[in-house]
């Protein structure tokens, strides 16, 4: 056995490219090696900005014969009467490559069918191989794929040359005018354009030796390093952004870290507008020292350690520039109070059917003291948190926003705090925004609890009633996150609200010939949700099961169906749970016969059925107490003490009685008994186990 390699040589490749790019080539190389029956090892892959590669670790020079059983028609259909082979049997023996004589029966699930044992010699891997490895390279997707010289050809960059070794032996093919060979290239400026690979398993260490780190993984490992020792010597912390860490890493092949240094003087502006143009513009990691900016920044050169003084000072210029143009434009925007930015959101389209910014900020600002109401919220925290919503995209048309969307909020905050405002509004200018993600913090301040709900909210509904709802993968309006942003708000302070009143409020802040029916808008945006709080209920561990139960009651106070769901989880979890829930659930399928609720107590023969019914009596009147308290536990346990009554009563009595009146109350009784839980969880969504 030897090692497999393909390696795909491109033009730099997008950075974000790469990450889903080698995972897709990995599972298609698993997938179709186990098509094939040939055995391996490992399948690992690897990527820099010029080159995607693929290793399979002690893969076999030979398929696995294949010997398998498949099955057939049934016997009556294989044979006519006579016993001769019909053209099902033919066909099907043909289709397996036997010969009909070789079929065989077998009995499956009291059948009798035909069967046939497919045979085929495996043959050498080395026969394979050029067919499957055009397969992986064609196979992989990218988003935007280019076409270029006459190539037919779609892929990422422009592919420039292949290499596909068996072991010491090359995988011959073609894909447009490129042909397989063991010529490799190593480093743009360091290597050499025509770096021969003598065997697979050379790969890594030929690559080394001409500048090219081909694993990622050691690639982190030595950016990580540098990183960390250059952090130490100015006794240090560098800021490590995952996303950008893992776009720095297929930016080089080769990664030398370096640090630079900045003007003092701009740690006087916003640490923010500084740690952003090093970030998002020129892939910098902001130095700290404690909680503060030092006016340092690391960054990590595709090359060796030649002349990195002259790599430096070019780094420092182009940040230089940078930095400027952010202070400026900060100056600039201190110059102009935030208020008087928001009439200009007038020229600012939020979405043609739904108006401008400024339109939205009306309307958020009308749902922000709906809301605050609704929360119970004091007034002065109702007066902060409307002048917030007034504020909110106010920096949306300042210079700093223009030139750097991602502060968008942030800018706000800070112009806010810096001319006057109260330091809570300010903050809810920020937090309003938030949570931006499923892994995003919720907002600290009332303040900006209620301003983010009446936007997402706003923005939820408006699209609605526009017609734009999300489909598959398509969400625009990220409609999904926001809801889902509003459900982990809720949940997050556990807030007591309707989620019907919330839709309602931004449903009444639309002009009518937007809205349209308020009541059926109402619905399909209240559905929306369902699933979202499915989703929160699942990411925190419950079983789909008792998210069924819970959910099928009834999610309009979300804080509400969380703790029914959490009291339903414990109950599920005692030892006499299975004998509730089979007592309940025969309630519940008798209660579906019924015409009626009523039970009258004259109908009352057995001792057992009025014992259930003078127990139903206190439970009902137990729970609703509990219910009201949000008392779900205890609720629960009070149904459970009934499984002995209700064990007793379908031992005691036969409910479909031959005298109506009797068996009508009966039924009813059962009816009484399955609604026990409506208000809590619906227990026939309950899976045993």
């Amino acid at each position: 056995m030897s090692d497999l390699l393909l390696e795909i040589g491109l033009e730099e490749v997008p950075a974000k490219f790469m990450p889903p790019a080698l995972a897709e080539l990995k599972q298609m190389a698993e997938t179709q090696l186990n098509e094939q029956r040939i055995s391996y090892d490992e399948v690992v892959t690897y990527g820099t900005p010029r080159r995607i590669a693929l290793v399979v670790k002690n893969i076999a020079d030979k398929q696995q014969d294949l010997e398998e059983e498949a099955k057939g028609p049934a016997v009556k259909a294989a044979y006519d009467a006579e016993g001769n082979p019909t053209k099902a049997a033919m066909g099907f023996a043909r289709g397996q490559g036997v010969d009909v004589a070789d079929l065989y029966q077998k009995e499956v699930n009291g059948g009798l069918y035909v069967f046939a044992t497919k045979k085929a010699a495996g043959v050498p891997t080395s026969e394979v191989l050029p067919e499957l490895l055009p397969q992986l390279v064609t196979g992989i997707h990218f988003p935007k794929p280019m076409r270029w010289g006459f190539t037919e050809l779609r892929y990422a960059r422009p592919i420039r040359w292949i290499v596909a070794l068996h072991g010491d032996k090359v995988v011959p093919f073609s894909l447009e005018d490129i042909t397989s060979g063991n010529v490799s290239r190593g480093h743009r400026y360091l290597g050499t354009d025509n770096l021969v690979i003598p065997c697979a398993e050379d790969y890594l260490a030929v690559m080394e030796k001409d500048f090219v780190i081909a694993d990622q993984a050691r690639r982190q490992a030595m950016i990580l390093e540098q990183i960390q020792k250059l952090a130490d010597d100015v006794e240090g912390t560098v800021q490590i952004d995952e996303d950008l860490l893992e776009e720095v890493l297929y930016l080089v092949e080769y990664p030398t870290a370096l640090m630079g240094n900045f003007n003092p003087s701009y740690l006087m502006i916003p640490e923010e507008l500084v740690i952003t143009p090093m970030k998002e513009h020129q892939r910098y990691f902001p130095v700290l020292k404690g909680h503060h900016l030092l006016p340092k920044f690391v960054t990590v050169r595709n090359g060796g350690a030649e002349h990195l003084e002259i790599v430096q000072a070019g780094n420092e210029k182009v940040l230089e520039a940078r930095l400027a143009d952010a202070k400026f434009f900060y100056d600039e925007d201190l110059k102009i109070n935030l208020a008087d930015n928001v009439e200009k959101l007038k020229t600012i389209v939020f979405q043609e059917k739904l108006g401008t910014i400024y339109e939205k900020m009306q309307r958020v600002q009308k749902g922000t003291a709906v809301i605050s109401d609704l929360l119970l919220l004091g007034e002065d925290v109702k007066e902060r948190a409307m002048r917030a919503a007034f504020l909110a995209k106010a920096d949306l048309v300042s210079n700093v926003v223009y030139e750097f969307p991602e502060l968008q909020g942030i800018m706000g905050y800070k112009y806010a705090y810096a001319q006057g405002e109260h330091p809570l509004t300010s903050k809810a200018i920020a937090e309003h925004y938030m949570p931006k993600n499923a892994d995003d913090e919720i907002p600290l301040t009332f303040e900006g609890l209620v301003c983010s709900m009446a936007d997402k909210m706003d923005t939820i509904v408006g699209c609605f009633a526009a017609g734009i709802e999300p489909t598959g993968s398509q969400d625009p309006y990220a409609l999904r996150r926001q809801a889902a942003g509003i459900c982990s708000m809720i949940l997050g302070r556990s807030v007591l609200v309707s989620l019907t009143a919330l839709i309602e409020q931004a449903i009444n802040n639309y002009p009518a010939e937007i809205v349209g029916d308020k009541d059926a808008l109402c619905k399909r945006v209240y559905e929306f949700f369902e699933q979202r709080i499915r989703n929160v209920l699942n990411d925190k561990g419950y079983r789909y099961d008792v998210i069924e139960a819970v959910v099928t009651c009834g999610y309009d106070n979300l804080t509400e169906t969380l703790l029914r769901a959490e009291a339903l989880n414990k109950m599920q979890a005692t030892d006499t749970f299975a004998k509730v829930l089979t007592a309940f659930t025969r309630a519940n399928n008798l209660a579906k016969k019924a015409e009626g609720s009523e039970v009258n107590a004259e109908y009352l023969v057995e001792e057992v059925e009025k014992q259930l019914w003078n127990d139903v009596q206190f439970a009902e009147t137990a729970i609703a107490n509990q219910v009201q308290d949000r008392l779900y536990a205890e609720a629960l346990t009070v149904i459970s003490t009934l499984e002995e009554s209700i064990s007793a009563f379908f031992d005691g009595v036969m409910v479909m009685d031959e005298n109506e009146n009797i068996k009508n109350n009966r039924l009813a009784l059962l009816v009484r008994v399955s609604a026990l839980s409506n208000k809590i969880a619906d227990l026939t969504k309950i899976v045993q186990a």
